[in-house]
């Protein structure tokens, strides 16, 4: 039996994460209070199979009940319960901008006199011991429909209990940093394909400009060991529960170097037998 549980900040995606589980099989129950989650997975243990996926959404609505989730949840992984964590985050303006267009009410809005921002805030120092115990997390900021989709179908479709899947990513840090990188590496400080006329419009999925950036020694022993410590973290993150592991490299614009670095990895991964996934967030931004 498989268990989810979807939580995060207000306004991130959580319905449309549950919709999407649906379509994939999941029976799922909305703003589920932490206490009840125990009582259900024993309901579904006698089920004898009719009930083998299920998601729940547990998040603040769920008020004093839900500072107790995390004790939930290692509770029932004491007890062999095959349960992850899901944990869905935007940046605030995109949740401002949200409530807006919605016209919803921030479910911390009385508390915080009407204040979203406030709302948001305090909800975030109220999520940070979830947070840092989640499974997966997705930054829903930037997603279209169809791209939180198929980042949620990478996730939960079609993995067993040992699965991991690895992600990785590359970024240009003049358009900000990735907030859902567990394993963030800087690339700046090799030559830049940029500043060379023939190269600077196309990108690291191009061979020229590969191949200029790992024409240099340093690149090269930069590539060795950043794989290194990838495999030497890898077990360790395996060892501690963890399902989804993202790997994020950038570079200025995160169109050259940083796609090369990306791309360099995930072939290292992907000979070593992991399944991995790879996307270059900032590849098409001029």
């Amino acid at each position: 039996m498989q268990f989810i549980i979807v939580t995060g900040v207000s306004g991130s995606g959580k319905s449309s994460a549950i919709d999407v589980l649906e379509d994939m099989g999941y029976y799922c129950i909305d703003n589920m209070p932490p206490e009840l989650i125990t009582k259900f997975t024993e309901i579904c243990s006698q089920s004898k199979g009719k009930l083998e996926k299920v998601a729940f959404v547990a998040d603040i609505r769920g008020g004093d009940f839900f500072s107790k989730l995390t004790d939930i949840i290692e509770q029932l992984r004491a007890e062999q319960i095959n349960i992850k964590t899901l944990f869905l985050d935007s940046s605030d303006d995109v949740i401002v901008r949200r409530y807006k267009e919605t016209r919803r009410k921030h479910p911390l809005d009385e508390v915080s006199f009407g204040n979203i921002r406030k709302a948001i805030d305090t909800e975030r120092e109220m999520l940070v011991p979830i947070k840092s115990k989640a499974d997966y997390y997705i930054d829903t900021s930037a997603l279209s429909v169809g791209e939180f989709k198929e980042r949620m179908y990478s996730i939960f479709l079609d993995q067993g209990d040992e699965y991991m899947r690895i992600d990785v990513r590359s970024f240009g840090f003049k358009y900000g940093s990735l907030s859902e990188g567990d394993l963030i590496f800087d690339v700046r400080c090799l030559p830049n394909p940029y500043y060379v006329p023939e190269l600077k419009e196309k990108t690291g999925l191009n061979s020229e400009v590969s191949e200029y950036v790992m024409q240099f020694d340093d690149a090269v022993k930069l590539l060795e060991k950043f794989n290194d410590l990838i495999d030497f973290l890898i077990p360790l993150y395996k060892k501690e529960g963890k399902a989804q592991l993202v790997v994020a490299f950038g570079c200025t614009g995160g169109k050259h170097r940083s796609v090369t670095f990306a791309e360099e990895v995930a072939k290292h991964l992907k000979n070593s037998g992991f399944k991995v996934r790879v996307s270059h967030r900032d590849i098409n931004k001029r």
